[in-house]
């Protein structure tokens, strides 16, 4: 159970995150600043926060309900989520970080706000509520993003464009649908109806 607090979210975010409007401002970061470490440095910063605020949220919520109760508002979350990664996300075409900033703090304050209600910290609450080891999903949850964003960075555009995003997308709403349907099994074994 250990391993999956930390498999589960790295596979789940790194899925989910192909095609992600993050995933766009990381190749927006990379085409303007040209230095990817510093970028990819502002990407594991922003993450972490944003996540480690998220996981809390999400094993605080999972203390107020009985694990069946839990279960079935994981189930109907990780549903609403697999549709919601179907859905194609497109950059704002807001991006007001300034170049004045640098790389590093220009990749964290972007990112940070970029994350804030994005389907990945969804998925960290949800899977935080899940999963007993907070730690693990936070780091899974950071490496995932760290897997589908820092080839971006490195790659810039030819990575990008030669990705099947379709398939990657329906690959991960898959991936939210299995995780309801094991969600609503756990629900219906913890009600003593299975």
């Amino acid at each position: 159970m250990m391993l999956d607090s930390l498999l589960v979210p790295t596979a789940i975010v790194a899925l989910a995150e192909i095609g992600d409007k993050t995933q766009l401002l990381a190749l927006i970061l990379a085409a303007r600043f040209r230095k990817p470490w510093p970028i990819i440095a502002g990407i594991v910063a922003a993450t972490l926060a944003n996540h480690a605020a998220a996981g809390a949220v999400g094993a605080w919520f999972g203390s107020f309900f009985s694990n069946a109760t839990l279960h079935w508002i994981l189930a109907a979350s990780f549903t609403a989520t697999a549709l919601w990664t179907l859905v194609p996300d497109k950059m704002d075409d807001d991006v007001s970080t300034a170049r004045k900033f640098g790389p590093f703090l220009t990749t964290l304050i972007a990112f940070f706000l970029a994350e804030m209600g994005d389907k990945t910290q969804v998925a960290t609450v949800m899977l935080a509520a899940q999963y007993p080891d907070l730690w693990l999903v936070i780091i899974g949850t950071t490496a995932g993003m760290l897997i589908a964003n820092v080839p971006v960075v490195l790659a810039g555009n030819f990575a990008a464009d030669k990705l099947p995003l379709t398939l990657i997308r329906r690959l991960a709403a898959s991936a939210f649908f299995i995780l309801a349907i094991v969600a609503v099994y756990k629900a219906m074994q913890s009600s003593g109806w299975v």
